[in-house]
């Protein structure tokens, strides 16, 4: 029985059918037509407006100054996210660093995301989840296939790792580009005797800005957290909204918030200024 599809008139005809349909999990396109937008926004600077599906990815080139707000919308969300100076992708998000120059493990506003140069990729503006990690990584395709029987980036419960890959690929950037992610909406905490302790997440709702200071290459894996010890693999939608902005300055109180911010972000600027941004 032929169906359709089954030519390539039907083919096509069934494929301009579907031009306008709108689901849960999509980019919208152009950007400037997301609603709800926050205080301030205006529609001409939005860049990236996208929900992404659990056990999802998404990737975008942003420019220095973009504010990226990603959401919670249902509790379940895990941000797998990487960052690399896009055009320079040898620079890269270095998490040891992140947390080890800053002497604070734990993600919270005003926390920098630094590069293995010391240099600031992003800033963590606001957060009203508390809610992460920045010591267990993505989950990998090995080890979601033992947990869940299956790890592939197009089976029922892809891997962290396999979701940054696909993303990576279309910039050019393969499995050896990829250091270790911080997860943002799934939480660890390591308790006194040096163990994790799973937090989960802060309930629906949650969300978190980042600032970027660099051009950078964004990747996002929606997967569930190597750690999370529910049986099913779980995890829920996560909104992404982006829009134009300004990198931060020395008036702003994050600059010198502590001599260790102030010299990444002085790093961070004479680069700028070198490449004439």
């Amino acid at each position: 029985m032929s169906s359709t599809t089954s030519t390539t008139a039907g083919a096509r005809d069934h494929a301009r059918a579907q031009e306008g349909t709108v689901v849960d999990a999509m980019p919208t396109v152009p950007a400037a037509g997301a609603g709800a937008l926050p205080e301030g926004v205006v529609a001409d600077q939005v860049v990236w407006a996208e929900t992404i599906a659990g056990g999802g990815y998404g990737h975008r080139v942003l420019a220095a100054g973009t504010t990226v707000r990603l959401t919670d919308p249902t509790g379940d969300a895990c941000a797998g996210t990487l960052l690399h100076h896009a055009g320079m992708p040898w620079e890269r998000l270095n998490v040891a660093d992140t947390v080890k120059v800053q002497w604070q493990v734990y993600t919270a506003a005003g926390q920098l995301l630094l590069s293995d140069q010391g240099r600031v990729l992003a800033t963590v503006l606001t957060d009203t989840s508390g809610h992460h990690d920045a010591v267990y990584g993505a989950s990998t395709r090995s080890r979601n296939q033992e947990r869940y029987g299956d790890g592939s980036p197009q089976g029922r419960s892809p891997a962290g790792r396999e979701l940054f890959l696909l993303g990576a690929g279309k910039h050019g950037l393969g499995r050896r580009d990829l250091p270790p992610s911080v997860s943002f909406f799934q939480g660890v905490r390591i308790d006194e005797a040096g163990h994790p302790v799973w937090r989960g997440s802060a309930g629906p709702g949650a969300s978190l800005t980042l600032r970027t200071e660099l051009p950078v290459v964004l990747l996002l894996a929606n997967a569930a957290h190597p750690l999370d010890p529910r049986p099913e693999y779980t995890v829920g939608p996560l909104e992404v909204l982006a829009w134009r902005g300004r990198p931060t300055t020395p008036d702003d109180p994050l600059w010198c918030a502590t001599p260790e911010r102030r010299r990444a972000f002085e790093n961070t600027a004479d680069l700028r200024k070198g490449l004439g941004l």
